[in-house]
């Protein structure tokens, strides 16, 4: 804690970026107790009222399956199981003591329903409006943050185990390893990182697992470069050397002595490498190669709705894009603050 006060006690846009990003990851994490609709991936669809604009409000007749009982844990995790049929009616309805008569939304013909406990009608406001599945626009996003944030979790994490990994190995052993390696380093730096990812997608398939591995693999050359760099660097140094005279093993020198000593500029990498793998994870699932439906991720909300753009209702797309600028920006903000911290030159 002392670190990151000291890191960000006197940059404003910094500390609002960290806000900001703590603010999306406690959103991502409760995403089904927050959003307004909890069922699965946020998915319940009104066909009679699609692309309605924000603060939009209707009454809903809402039948509701056979109550179950579920486990808090599990609707955290993957949302509500219990399915809603909802019917958006006009506000002139009629509860007797048996029925309930009701006029379908914008109709006159009125039709009535057997009251019982599983039946009922509320209020429903849809704050940023509808899609054009009818979807409640703000439930999908906030269920959409979970997909960014667990991109950016999953993918660095394997970059990170693979880059320290080999990263260190060359530049501990040299020779034929770190000939071997680098040729590997280089080999993968000079595909198209866009092309690379989409060419393992293809081979792996299509789906949210693929897309964390894939982007993932793609992004471990950097890390493993700068890791192998300063570990050439300290690997020589009299700690390093006294280390060796004490018999310690080749594995604990890289681990306890070597690679805390240089985790600075991971860190920093790691920062953009989050925000590199938002982008990644956006442009896929645009393009259909990413998150399938009716999975709520920002790159496929943009993708339903860009041709709204010239249509009236922008806001369709632009919301989603926006969330992204502003997350990929927040980190890559970040990560020029991590480099300035541990930059030896603006310290002194």
């Amino acid at each position: 804690m002392q670190l990151l006060k000291n890191m960000f006690s006197k940059n404003l846009l910094a500390n609002l970026c960290v806000g900001f990003i703590s603010f999306g990851a406690f959103i991502a994490l409760f995403a089904y107790a927050i959003a307004p609709d909890s069922t699965a991936n946020a998915n319940t669809m009104h066909v009679t009222i699609q692309t309605k604009p924000p603060g939009f409000s209707t009454y809903m007749l809402q039948e509701s399956s056979q109550e179950t009982q579920e486990s808090l844990w599990s609707t955290l995790i993957s949302g509500s199981q219990i399915y809603h049929k909802e019917t958006p009616i006009n506000n002139n309805y009629k509860i007797g003591e048996k029925t309930i008569e009701y006029q379908l939304l914008n109709q006159e013909a009125t039709l009535s329903i057997l009251k019982n406990d599983h039946t009922k009608i509320i209020k429903k406001t849809f704050w940023l409006g509808t899609d054009k599945y009818g979807r409640d626009l703000l439930s999908r996003l906030i269920v959409g943050a979970r997909i960014s944030f667990s991109i950016g979790i999953i993918a660095v994490s394997i970059s990170l185990i693979i880059g320290l990994a080999l990263g260190a190995l060359a530049g501990y052993f040299g020779g034929v390893i770190d000939s071997i390696i680098m040729w590997l380093i280089n080999v993968t730096w000079s595909i198209p990182t866009i092309l690379l990812v989409i060419a393992i997608t293809v081979s792996l398939g299509k789906g949210l697992w693929q897309i964390y591995i894939a982007v993932g693999l793609t992004m471990w050359v950097e890390v493993a470069r700068v890791v192998r760099g300063q570990t050439k660097s300290v690997k020589n140094l009299q700690y390093i050397e006294a280390a060796k005279v004490l018999g310690l093993s080749n594995f604990k020198i890289i681990t306890k002595h070597i690679l805390p000593n240089i985790i600075g500029p991971v860190i920093v990498i790691s920062a953009s490498n989050f925000a590199a793998s938002i982008l990644v994870e956006s442009g896929l699932s645009f393009l259909g190669l990413g998150a399938q439906p009716p999975t709520p991720s920002w790159g496929i909300i943009i993708k339903n709705h860009y041709n709204y753009i010239v249509t009236g209702k922008a806001y369709l797309a632009i919301i989603p894009g926006t969330l992204i600028v502003l997350l990929v920006l927040s980190f890559m903000i970040i990560g020029n603050q991590l480099r300035d911290y541990w930059d030896v030159k603006t310290n002194h």
